[in-house]
């Protein structure tokens, strides 16, 4: 009877409402029906039906229309919480037609006057709004008690009930600043939809069966499965919905300048948990790719506006004030890079905004590095954004969905060959790192310039450099592509900017792993090196270990000496750690390499192949084993002293030719035949053959030794006062010779005996070295040096010989010709003025000081002494000399570590850039030779003709190939047929060894032709 007697109240009721046209008094009714507990289903049906309909579209023009609509609201929600499966779709139609009318009024109610009666109205709107977003929220909790229907039109209504009401929602969060009587409570009810939403969506996402094919057949034998994928598409429907007004809230709460803290959370974690929904089906309808861009968009955005406003700041900005802005953008960040790791394909489609946004953070935190206010918050980005910029794009690199083509279009992206260093003159992307006035400039990029921005350039090499480091938890085809780009970095190494930063600038690198991982600041090239020999120890055993291969045998001869220093580096670790099969294989073929390029005439030339490729033997032999020093002397240096193998070692021996690694054996034999041959050129210095002849290596006995001598210090007891009168010898040649070609043959033999004599101490207490003394005061002050240009290039072996004079005794008065001479000569180097002369003048004087027991130094310090000028003053005094060298000789003890100043570094730029062109002048003369070579194989065959040899001659040298392999058989028995005699066997084999290298000349010219 209770239940019929409700029911008869709630007709009678809803009849009175019907026909009363009052507005007021429809309130008051719909009160009483609120009074109302109604149970049955009908009925409910009956009054959400009744509520749908009382609720009039048009905008109210008082406030008696907002308070029939809020009472309706009120009503409806009270039953929320029942059993309302049957008319659930009437409920969420009030909702969407509740959700339509408030959008409209709060357009109209933000625009009302200030008046008492306007401002009720205005309170009893956003109330009435308060309750319809509590409302949604019930809504979406009772949606969430019942299964997913298979009414196609409930499914329509569900998803459109989402979108608008959750698009009010954003409206009102827009609208909150203007309305702070209630925007706390918005928010708060705001947040609880948000709740409610996302718990809905992950229960209809764990009620579906996602593996499920999408079935589109209308049969009655599929209707189940087409229930099974209609549900399936349902629910990606509404979370598509959810996730896209997620994004839009997100975005408004991270434009809100950090008010909106409590839902920019909410709303970007609620995305990327819905996104981890349906095993990737969302990516059908849902464009992942530009939720990410959002994501890039917000974080460049907030990194922009602090750059904007540190551009101005004179003052040291606080490390709190940078993670205050940083944090959030670290937030953006770290959501892009999951939902980035759950769809990497969509991630791919902007894999170049990816790489942009990687780029400009990390070039940003060089940007502020380089002002002093600003260096805190570089190291705060450092810490706080760099690693999760890095992961980034590791989460692409590291995919196992995206294919091999698709992870070297990544690379290729991030280090594009060559376009780095041609820019356009006036393009923002041309503006270089040290050009860069401006830490704005940085954000004016976009991903269709970026390739050629060399603003970019640094931060590109830096990365590389990480990624190398990250080697072994990257994939196999990430290696390989990373391997492939090696050369990249040696041609950006090239770059001045790069050059200057590699050699004086820090660089961030992680230490440790895992939770201990820090930033730690090292130097560059070190960073460098270490990098690269990470990668090398990963590819050892990879399928990409060709490609490092190739790299190392391609720059052994890099024109660059930096980038030589690092693939020496490179060969000098795989030296140290290689299998010693492996390391004797390399090393066998660089000796034959070696030994097929002696030359004669390049031997004594520091900058020809054939030193260079010594240098880099020598370099190598530095970190190998003792039985690989050994079998490298036996391959190229042969018992028979041929002009090839002499030449070979000579050029070993100039490059620092490690003797002190010999076995013993070896070793003794080898200083014997150094000591031997230079001993025989003093004897015959003045055989006017032996200088005609091989004047390529004329003198190669003295700079044998002068290189080897503090390996053999052991022996140089054997060299003796005769070494004195072969110096006094030389000077006396030099200054009578007016062969310019031989003039320079003798300049630097007077050089090297300088050399050699300052390492043997006990030469100094010889009565030689008076005489020695005048003769080189007498060359170098008293005979007109500036009439010879290249005199000069003496002088550094000169300092080392005035040097050690700190060991012999001086007179200290100028009645002695050798105390004035040695005086002089000090004059002499103390007042050169170029920086390279003026440090080897100092560090001989302050040497030479330490040890004299002389007490006069001030005889030695002439008046213009280039350390004793004042650039302002323009005057110069011997105590400034005196505090400078006291200054020079404590930088030099000290190790010291110095921040470089802008002006040093601006040095090496244009040190860099001037290395850089010579690389680029020598790579073009080589192209056109290339060309030339080309155009003559691609000539007529006549030119071919006329190149060949004639018959006759290839006949002739045939025949002496052949003589020559007779006599080598008939060596053996040289001993048999009593040619015993020492002094007559020697010279046959010598002459042999002659005519074994002119046949070899001449088969190769035959053959040639």
């Amino acid at each position: 009877m209770a239940r019929e007697s409700s029911s008869n109240d709630l007709q009678s009721l809803l009849e009175a409402i019907t026909s009363s046209d009052v507005v007021e008094s429809r309130v008051q009714l719909l009160n009483r029906v609120l009074e109302l507990d109604i149970s049955e289903e009908y009925d409910l049906s009956t009054l959400i039906q009744f509520l749908n309909v009382l609720w009039e579209d048009f905008t109210c023009l008082d406030i008696s229309q907002c308070m029939l609509n809020k009472t309706i609201l009120h009503v409806a929600a009270k039953y929320l919480g029942s059993e309302i499966s049957g008319c659930l779709r009437h409920f969420l139609d009030l909702g969407i037609k509740a959700g339509a009318w408030c959008e409209k009024h709060l357009k109209v109610t933000l625009m009302s006057t200030e008046d008492s009666q306007e401002e009720e109205h205005f309170h009893v709107f956003f109330q009435l709004l308060l309750d319809l977003i509590s409302y949604s929220a019930s809504s979406f909790s009772a949606m969430a008690r019942y299964p997913i229907s298979n009414d196609k039109e409930l499914m329509v209504v569900v998803v459109k009930f989402t979108s608008e009401l959750l698009h009010l929602t954003k409206g009102a969060i827009s609208e909150i600043k203007r309305v702070q009587a209630f925007g706390l409570e918005v928010l708060k009810a705001t947040q609880v939809v948000l709740d409610a939403v996302i718990r809905l969506c992950k229960v209809y996402s764990s009620a579906v069966k996602w593996d499920f094919p999408d079935v589109k057949s209308e049969t009655e034998e599929n209707s189940i499965d087409c229930q099974e994928s209609d549900a399936v598409q349902h629910v990606i429907d509404l979370t598509k919905c959810t996730i896209e007004q997620l994004c839009e809230l997100g975005t408004l709460a991270a434009n809100d300048g950090g008010n909106l803290v409590t839902l920019l959370n909410l709303s970007w974690k609620g995305v990327v948990g819905l996104l981890q929904l349906g095993k990737g089906r969302l990516a059908v309808k849902l464009n992942v790719a530009d939720i990410i861009l959002i994501l890039i968009s917000l974080a460049n955005e907030s990194l922009r506006c602090a750059a904007e406003t540190w551009s101005s700041c004179n003052d040291i900005v606080p490390a709190s004030d940078a993670k205050r802005i940083f944090l959030p953008v670290k937030f953006y960040l770290i959501n892009a890079v999951r939902i980035s790791s759950l769809y990497p394909c969509q991630a791919f489609s902007v894999h170049k905004d990816i790489t942009l946004c990687v780029l400009v953070i990390s070039t940003f935190r060089i940007l502020l590095g380089k002002q002093e206010v600003l260096k805190s918050t570089s190291q705060v980005l450092a810490e706080l954004l760099e690693p999760t910029s890095f992961h980034f794009l590791n989460s692409l690199l590291n995919s196992t969905q995206l294919k091999q083509d698709e992870k070297f279009q990544i690379l290729d992206c991030l280090f594009h060959d060559g376009s780095d260093l041609n820019f356009i003159a006036g393009d923002p992307s041309s503006i270089s790192m040290s050009g860069a006035a401006n830490i704005c400039v940085i954000f004016s990029l976009t991903k269709d310039n970026m390739n050629g921005a060399r603003i970019l350039l640094l931060t590109r090499f830096n990365l590389y450099l990480n990624l190398l480091k990250s080697a072994p938890d990257v994939e196999e085809d990430v290696r390989l592509g990373l391997a492939r780009k090696l050369q990249w970095l040696l041609n950006v190494l090239v770059d001045e900017e790069v050059y200057s930063s590699c050699l004086v600038l820090p660089i961030h690198s992680p230490i440790g792993s895992g939770k201990a991982t820090e930033l730690a600041c090292q130097p560059t090239f070190f960073s460098v090196l270490h990098a690269l020999k990470t990668f090398m120890a990963v590819l050892c055993s990879s399928q990409s270990w060709e490609e490092m291969e190739s790299f190392l045998l391609e720059n052994f001869f890099h024109p660059h000496f930096l980038c030589w220093e690092v693939v020496m580096e490179l060969w000098c670790f795989m030296m140290r750690h290689a299998e010693l099969v492996m390391v004797n294989d390399v090393i066998d073929k660089l000796c034959l390499l070696f030994r097929c390029m002696t030359s004669s005439e390049s031997v004594l030339v520091p900058g020809s192949a054939l030193r260079k490729f010594a240098r880099s033997i020598c370099r190598l032999l530095m970190h190998a084993s003792q039985s690989t020093v050994d079998r490298v002397y036996g391959a190229i240096i042969d018992s028979k002293r041929s002009q090839s193998s002499s030449t070979a070692f000579v050029a070993l021996l100039v490059e620092g030719f490690p003797l002190h690694m010999l076995s013993d054996k070896i070793k003794r034999t080898a200083t014997q035949r150094i000591l031997t041959e230079y001993f025989e050129f003093m004897e015959c210095f003045d055989d006017e053959s032996q200088k005609a002849c091989h004047s390529g290596v004329f003198g190669a006995p003295v700079f044998a030794l002068s290189a080897s001598l503090q390996s053999l210090q052991g022996s140089s007891s054997s060299i003796d006062v005769n070494t004195l009168k072969f110096l006094v010898t030389v000077i006396n040649v030099y200054k009578n010779t007016s062969n310019s070609f031989m003039r320079d043959h003798y300049r630097k033999l007077l050089s090297e005996t300088l050399g050699i004599i300052s390492n043997i101490k006990h030469l100094y207490a010889s009565d030689v070295m008076d005489e020695v003394i005048l003769e080189l005061q007498n060359l170098f002050i008293c005979g007109q040096p500036a009439s010879d240009r290249l005199l000069y290039q003496c002088k550094p072996n000169l300092a080392t010989f005035m040097a050690s004079l700190g060991h012999s005794e001086l007179e200290e008065n100028e009645s002695s010709a050798k105390s004035s001479a040695v005086w002089e000569l000090f004059h002499l180097l103390l007042r050169e003025q170029h920086w390279a002369f003026i440090h080897l003048a100092i560090t001989a004087f302050g040497y030479f000081a330490a040890r004299t027991s002389c007490n006069q130094l001030w005889r030695f310090v002439p008046q213009n002494a280039a350390l004793s000028f004042d650039l302002e003053s323009h005057e110069s005094n011997e105590e400034r000399f005196m505090s400078e060298l006291k200054a020079f000789l404590e930088k030099e003890a000290a190790a010291l570590t110095m921040t470089p100043s802008f002006d040093q570094i601006q040095l090496l730029v244009k040190e860099g850039l001037m290395l850089k062109e010579i690389i680029q002048k020598g790579q073009n003369i080589i192209a056109q030779n290339m060309g030339c070579e080309n155009m003559e194989i691609d000539s007529e065959n006549c030119s071919n003709k006329r190149r060949k040899l004639p018959d006759a001659i290839c006949q002739g040298v045939e025949l002496l190939q052949n003589g020559l392999k007779v006599i080598v058989d008939g060596l053996p028995q040289l001993q048999q047929n009593n040619f015993d005699n020492a002094e007559l066997h020697d010279k046959f084999l010598t002459h042999f060894s002659h005519l074994e290298d002119v046949i070899g000349h001449l088969v190769g010219l035959a053959g040639g032709g």
